[in-house]
């Protein structure tokens, strides 16, 4: 989607250590994400760069991957070389038989 400047995975690829970012918003991960993801929505990246491990795999998630691309990007420009898209972002996840956690008590699914 983005070309090889954003490198990407897919869902089978992400490493079982990987650090997966969430950057969705928050009703979207209320309803459903990857058990184990940190989430920072996307507006609160710039001001919060500092929360994003630059020593471990990164693995950046939206619902498709539009808004995740964009973060690797400016994370890239920021000096971060650790940091991949996680290709079809959690419709993929989701359709490729990934579990999907809620937060909100109902049963989980991708918004």
């Amino acid at each position: 989607m983005f070309g090889p400047q954003v490198p990407s995975v897919t869902p089978a690829e992400v490493p079982v250590d990987a650090y997966l970012l969430d950057v969705r918003e928050p009703e979207e991960w209320a309803a459903g994400h990857a058990p184990g993801a940190h989430h920072l929505p996307m507006m609160e990246i710039p001001p919060r760069m500092a929360e994003v491990p630059t020593d471990v795999e990164v693995v950046v998630v939206c619902r498709s991957g539009g808004r995740s691309g964009q973060v690797v990007s400016y994370l890239m420009n920021n000096g971060w070389d650790n940091v991949r898209n996680l290709d079809g972002g959690m419709q993929m996840w989701a359709a490729g038989g990934r579990e999907v956690v809620s937060e909100n008590g109902q049963p989980a699914h991708v918004l």
